[in-house]
């Protein structure tokens, strides 16, 4: 049975410095993101490259971390159902985007270098869940640029739980 799941966010611009979209440069491109009962609100903006405000998260570091959250939440519980305690889960995600000579682009390489730490020694059967997990994230099958699954797992065998 296939089920459907739906999403809701508000975008708001805050960026109008008072005339507007007058000019290219008389406007910020500062703006908020929310979503109904969440806790607080995303200040973003566009690229520092696109007069963005750096400060500010923007529309591509977004899309990268929401690939690299997307993972990581499957790769939690695939690791909970295979019996392998994560103990510290951190990935330092790159992407890189390439504009055409229109103003026009996209993403052409996106690498997670996730460094899990884990309790025991499945260090192998850890590393396999990237694969099982990047097969399972919602957003990666709804992309279209590669990703690559890069970075390590390593062993905290003294953290072993008790039996």
């Amino acid at each position: 049975m296939n089920r459907q799941h739906h999403y809701a966010t508000l975008t708001r611009w805050t960026g109008n410095h008072g005339s507007g979209t007058l000019d290219y440069r008389a406007y910020s491109r500062n703006h908020v993101i929310s979503s109904n009962g969440k806790e607080a609100e995303i200040p973003g903006s566009s690229d520092p490259a696109f007069r963005g405000d750096r400060s500010r998260y923007n529309p591509e570091e977004l899309f990268l971390s929401s690939i690299s959250a997307c993972h990581m939440l499957w790769y939690l519980h695939l690791a909970a159902v295979n019996d392998i305690v994560v103990l510290e889960y951190e990935d330092h995600a790159e992407g890189t985007m390439e504009e055409d000579a229109s103003g026009a682009g996209s993403f052409s390489s996106v690498t997670l270098n996730p460094n899990v730490v884990i309790a025991g020694t499945q260090v192998q059967r850890a590393r396999d869940l990237h694969n099982e997990a990047g097969k399972k994230c919602f957003i990666a099958n709804s992309v279209k640029v590669p990703i690559t699954y890069a970075g390590s797992v390593s062993t905290l065998a003294s953290s072993l739980p008790p039996i």
